[in-house]
């Protein structure tokens, strides 16, 4: 009776301690997808679409049995945009094992966090960083993006600056952030290269001030003609509305870290005609037609700044996986170079740099409280 006894317990155990192993054995075989960017702070205008985009992508692949039966679902992180966050948050989500990450969003704080990803193995896709050297220095191999780099953004803007709006007299200023003062740099080596005009103000501001005359005044005395900024808009916004406050006309033009209804909704009826570049309008493609619906369907709101890139971003690392049979980080990276993926951005597939071949700009103005494409 005892043996038997003993044997009831030990097989009781046994069925306990499977039962206990099956939640973690398909927890482990989930397939992992960090989401790193901004969530919280002044630019989480740029961050949420990301979430939500990378939601929705996986609520439907999820919904058709996830990747070779393998689920989906997210580790979210937020970095503020701020590097010496987005150093902690790959950290976390390296120690959480994800296979791949969408994000991060700022180019500063996606340069900080890239070595991580990068000697954990892990393949890095973001909708929005446009350093060009994120890419040109070769530096990353495990990183990739779905927007146009810096170098493209300040050429057009240079181009439009010069050829469509025909301007000679350009002050050039930015943040002092990689993304802002690397966009204004390359406006700057463009504008003077062209020989058709004059940088006459090249110049960085401090962000998150409360007072930005100083720059204004300078702006004003340099009888510059327009206003080429880098950065993003809070301080955009700022510069904007003091300007126009001292009744200067002189013409802004920035790039698609301003090309977002938040820096409308902050500087208010002094937005309007503001130029800015911005990923290429795609409202005309059914699947971003489709995508934006679900958006609306799902959050009741229209999408923000970068959605569809990062939409694009979530379906193009999961078409990869799904195109190698596996998550490993060798396999993933051919097929994000070797297969095209049907995403809201038209079909794109990468180069051998990382930069998604078909990606591009446009040039945008507010017109009636509204960014409008310049065709």
């Amino acid at each position: 009776m005892k043996n038997q006894f003993v044997h009831k317990y030990i097989l009781g155990m046994l069925l306990f301690l499977m039962l206990i192993a099956i939640p973690t054995a398909q927890a482990a075989d989930t397939i992992k997808i960090g989401i790193a960017g901004a969530h919280s702070g002044d630019l989480a205008s740029y961050g949420l679409p990301t979430v939500k985009a990378a939601q929705l992508v996986i609520k439907d692949i999820n919904a058709q049995g996830g990747i070779a039966g393998r689920k989906v679902e997210l580790v979210i992180e937020d970095d503020a945009c701020k590097p010496e966050m987005a150093t902690n948050v790959a950290t976390k989500l390296v120690s959480a094992k994800v296979d791949a990450v969408i994000g991060h969003i700022c180019s500063g704080a996606t340069k900080a966090a890239l070595r991580t990803y990068k000697d954990a193995g892990i393949i890095v896709i973001s909708p929005s960083a446009t350093s060009p050297e994120l890419t040109l220095s070769g530096q990353y191999p495990n990183f990739f993006r779905t927007i146009a780099p810096d170098d493209t953004q300040a050429k057009l803007v240079a181009d439009f600056t010069l050829q469509t709006l025909k301007f000679n007299k350009i002050a050039i200023i930015h943040d002092k952030g990689d993304y802002g003062k690397g966009f204004a740099e390359y406006a700057k080596k463009f504008i003077e290269g062209s020989g058709k005009a004059q940088v006459v103000l090249f110049e960085g501001v401090t962000p998150g001030a409360v007072d930005y005359s100083a720059i204004v005044q300078k702006i004003k005395y340099a009888r510059a003609d327009a206003v080429i900024y880098g950065g993003y808009h809070p301080e955009a916004a700022s510069i904007v509305q003091q300007m126009r406050k001292k009744g200067m006309k002189t013409a802004f033009i920035s790039d698609d870290g301003v090309k977002d209804q938040t820096f409308i909704k902050v500087a208010a009826s002094y937005a309007e005609d503001v130029y800015a570049s911005g990923p290429k309008d795609t409202t005309k493609n059914p699947l971003a037609i489709a995508a934006i619906a679900e958006h609306k369907k799902a959050y009741g709101t229209e999408p923000g700044a970068f959605y569809l890139n990062a939409y694009a971003a979530t379906q193009a690392v999961l078409n990869a996986m799904k195109k190698a049979k596996s998550t490993e980080y060798n396999a993933v990276a051919k097929a994000l170079r070797t297969y095209q993926t049907d995403t809201p951005l038209g079909k794109i597939k990468f180069n051998k740099e990382g930069d998604a071949i078909g990606a591009g700009f446009s040039m945008y103005q507010v017109r009636k409280g509204v960014y409008v494409e310049i065709k």
